[in-house]
């Protein structure tokens, strides 16, 4: 696997990626979506966890791990569902311009 970063590497580089580590374990009876999505929260709380009673001083290396669990569930969630990640997260996106737009202010 060659090194990239976000500049240069399709979404649909790193779903082969995630596809092909998966394919050549013969892991694919275990992604089915229930199991990632359960998957994908675990990794969420994970990172939570992180967090938890922290103000400052968080370890970057950990959360990177996190960070990069969760996106390999998720890419592997879109693979398994055939999402178009890139469609669907600028579909939001723009559902999200309607909702909060920016002339108004929203209450956090």
């Amino acid at each position: 696997m060659k090194n990239g970063n976000d500049e240069n590497t399709p979404i649909l580089v790193l779903k082969t990626h995630v596809r092909d580590f998966i394919e050549k374990r013969n892991w694919q009876k275990y992604h089915n979506p229930k199991d990632i999505a359960i998957a994908i929260s675990v990794e969420a709380a994970e990172l939570l966890d992180i967090f938890k009673w922290r103000r400052k001083g968080y370890e970057k290396e950990r959360i990177e791990e996190e960070v990069a669990d969760i996106m390999i569930y998720l890419l592997s969630l879109a693979n398994v569902l055939y999402i178009d990640l890139t469609q669907v997260i600028l579909e939001k996106l723009r559902a999200d311009e309607l909702k909060y737009p920016v002339d108004k202010p929203h209450r956090w």
